[in-house]
């Protein structure tokens, strides 16, 4: 995707892919994240964040999911949180899986929050705005147990410690990855955590210039349990691909390295 500040357009694209992952016979399409809004003007963006229960992309995208029978993963959604205190407006960076009955099945606001000085248009302080979460999400999909991570997660190797502990199958990893950063080190973490965790990554991500001014990396990828990258969707084309998750490649990758059999909990580790 490259969304703008507009919800609605967000909506129309979304569910244009919706309509078109299920036509091509997919099980489960995946978004990036800040699918529904991507606007680094808070002032702007603010008047566009709602509560989860009046979010109009969340709820356009379960009608679409039920209209067309097919799951989605919504990325991540801005979403007002409910707060003590009436003055204070505090948001999550929540990502949603949705049922092919339109239901939400799991929920999970992103644990790392993107605070970095990369320098001019590229700094970032994403805590000043949102709240980061407090546990690990999993959910059983038409294509296995899904773990569910967002963006700036993938440079912490304990949430997939966690997440390969709880036996997933697939590891979803939606990006809004800056340019810098994604041309240096996106490829080859996106492989990593795969690795580690003998499951299939697929990693939605939002790319080029979009209407706020920012650059993302793009690169949507699918990489399987060994490493190898069986999708990238390139740095500048939107729309959507499709990939086959196979079952019998995991069994296959943690037959020849039982690396989650044989994996121990060190003395005195923290969590992710």
């Amino acid at each position: 995707m490259r969304s703008g500040i507009d919800p609605r357009a967000n909506l129309a694209v979304m569910q244009q892919a919706v309509r078109d992952a299920a036509e091509g016979g997919a099980e489960i399409l995946f978004t990036p994240e800040m699918s529904g809004l991507l606007d680094r003007d808070r002032a702007r963006a603010s008047h566009a964040i709602s509560r989860e229960e009046d979010d109009v992309v969340l709820a356009g995208m379960r009608h679409a999911a039920r209209e067309h029978g097919i799951w989605v993963t919504i990325g991540s959604l801005a979403i007002e949180k409910v707060v003590d205190d009436p003055g204070k407006r505090r948001w999550a960076n929540r990502a949603f899986v949705i049922d092919s009955d339109g239901a939400v099945d799991a929920r999970y606001d992103k644990l790392h929050l993107f605070d970095v000085e990369l320098g001019g248009d590229d700094d970032w302080r994403e805590s000043s705005a949102y709240d980061a979460g407090e546990g690990v999400e999993v959910v059983d999909t038409p294509v296995g147990r899904l773990g569910l991570s967002i963006c700036y997660d993938l440079r912490f190797p304990a949430l997939y410690d966690a997440l390969g502990r709880a036996g997933c199958d697939v590891i979803a990893i939606p990006a809004a990855f800056t340019a810098p950063t994604g041309d240096a080190h996106w490829h080859v973490l996106q492989r990593a955590r795969a690795i580690e965790g003998s499951a299939y990554v697929v990693a939605a991500a939002q790319c080029g210039r979009h209407e706020d001014g920012r650059r993302t990396y793009g690169h949507s990828l699918v990489v399987d349990p060994w490493g190898d990258t069986v999708l990238d969707m390139g740095g500048d084309d939107i729309g959507i691909a499709f990939a086959d998750l196979h079952p019998k490649r995991i069994a296959e990758v943690r037959a020849k390295l039982p690396s989650l059999a044989n994996r121990r909990q060190l003395p005195n580790s923290g969590t992710a």
